[in-house]
């Protein structure tokens, strides 16, 4: 289970992002915070090394992997152990161009 990553509301000049910006920013996103992770999770063959993510991480996963469910005040997504593309160590180091 993952927190999409919302970025910021403003640049690091100072400009505030309008809504339309930051909901396309949202639809966009393909970082995440692992809030959970299931206990049948890289279980198997091809997960030999272990698991790819553990919770309190950032992942990068794919734009339309998993399902996305609403939640109060936000959404989460609900990923496959497989569709976790690699660990983020900084949110901010992935830039989000539009």
């Amino acid at each position: 289970m993952v927190l999409p990553y919302r970025g910021r509301k403003r640049t690091g000049g100072g400009i505030e992002l309008t809504e339309e910006t930051l909901d396309r920013q949202r639809l966009g996103t393909v970082l995440g915070y692992v809030l959970k992770v299931g206990k049948l999770a890289y279980r198997g063959d091809r997960f030999f090394t272990g698991p790819w993510c553990e919770v309190g991480d950032w992942v990068l996963f794919g734009r339309y992997a998993g399902s996305r469910f609403q939640i109060e005040g936000g959404e989460i997504k609900i990923l496959n152990d497989d569709e976790i593309i690699a660990r983020v160590p900084d949110p901010e180091a992935i830039l989000h161009k539009f």
